[in-house]
């Protein structure tokens, strides 16, 4: 696979990541563990060397399975992890105090059995803590070698500025997605004045630009999109027309729909990498072909014309976790 690299920070990584997260949190049942060491490491054989993991999925399991996959070869690829929340857990409210930072990172250290976390991103801002604060206690784990690089995530323009100012960030993590454009308004020239490479998550919309996902399909009990607005059935409903208009684009290249929606974030800049995640090693290996998938200027055109005739519908949190980004 392709490297990018991550703004003007010097990260290079592979062009896709791999999201770890659904691997023991959020999308219903978790993987066992060897299963999720064991895709892991064949995301690691098939070219992938960016591995995003957070100590609040799960929490804190999601650390140490990341950490026993890449033993074998951990110099080889790239560690990101997050802090931010009160005690690893979201619904517990945020917590970025410069102690919290220090403990979280020394927790994470240890769960990911490593000497040092490659990019450590501020899971959400926090108003209680000066975004100074937060980014001078990074800044200190940098000089003492705990941390290489420093980024955020859902954070607003003038949070980022400040942050920026005191140690430059070398990653923005924040859903992007042609179901969710919002970083275009203002962020993505953002970062591109400043030189700070752009992660997102989410890049196939939780799932629902694959295409396979309907008004009828049945998440279980502890999957959290039942929570999720935008994935109301009525809401699944009318965003079908999003999948829809893409599918002809994508049979027209001989590719799927996911490949034409990851192709797509990648077609938009050379320092925006995403990190789709899954649980199953063939879905694992259509996201990783899409990196191959070459999209013309006219392909641009046809895919912006396509997708700017759908209103998407429904908030893409429930609204406790709205309150939380663009901050």
């Amino acid at each position: 696979m392709q490297t990018r690299q991550l703004g003007k920070s010097g990260l290079e990584v592979s062009a896709l990541g791999f999201g770890c997260m659904g691997l023991s949190y959020a999308y219903g049942v978790p993987m066992e563990r060897g299963d999720a060491v064991k895709l892991i490491q064949a995301a690691f054989e098939r070219g992938v060397n960016f591995f995003d993991s957070a100590e609040a999925y799960g929490p804190f399991v999601n650390e140490e399975v990341l950490g026993e996959a890449v033993a074998p070869f951990r110099d080889q690829v790239v560690l990101a992890t997050k802090f931010g929340f009160a005690n690893g857990i979201p619904t517990s409210g945020l917590d970025s105090r410069p102690e919290n930072i220090r403990d979280v990172a020394e927790a994470a250290l240890k769960r990911m059995k490593t000497d040092r976390i490659d990019l450590f991103y501020q899971h959400r801002v926090d108003p209680n803590v000066p975004i100074e604060d937060v980014a001078g206690t990074v800044k200190d784990l940098i000089k003492e070698g705990k941390v290489k690089h420093f980024g955020m995530s859902e954070a607003g323009a003038d949070a980022i500025r400040r942050a920026h100012a005191v140690q430059p960030l070398a990653a923005l993590q924040s859903e992007y997605s042609l179901w969710w454009r919002d970083p275009e308004q203002g962020i993505l020239q953002l970062l591109e004045e400043l030189g700070i490479g752009f992660v997102p998550f989410s890049p196939l919309g939780k799932g629902f630009l694959t295409g396979t996902i309907d008004e009828n399909t049945q998440f279980t009990d502890n999957d959290w999109r039942n929570k999720v607005p935008r994935f109301d059935p009525d809401a699944r409903k009318a965003n079908r027309a999003l999948v829809e208009v893409l599918a002809p684009i994508a049979a027209g290249k001989g590719v799927t729909p996911a490949q034409i929606a990851l192709a797509w974030l990648l077609a938009q800049q050379p320092w925006i990498v995403p990190i789709p995640g899954t649980t199953k090693l063939h879905r694992l290996e259509e996201n990783n072909a899409a990196a191959d998938v070459v999209l013309s200027a006219g392909d641009l055109r046809d895919i912006e014309s396509a997708v700017s005739g759908v209103k998407v519908t429904g908030d893409r949190y429930a609204a406790q976790f709205m309150k939380m980004v663009n901050r």
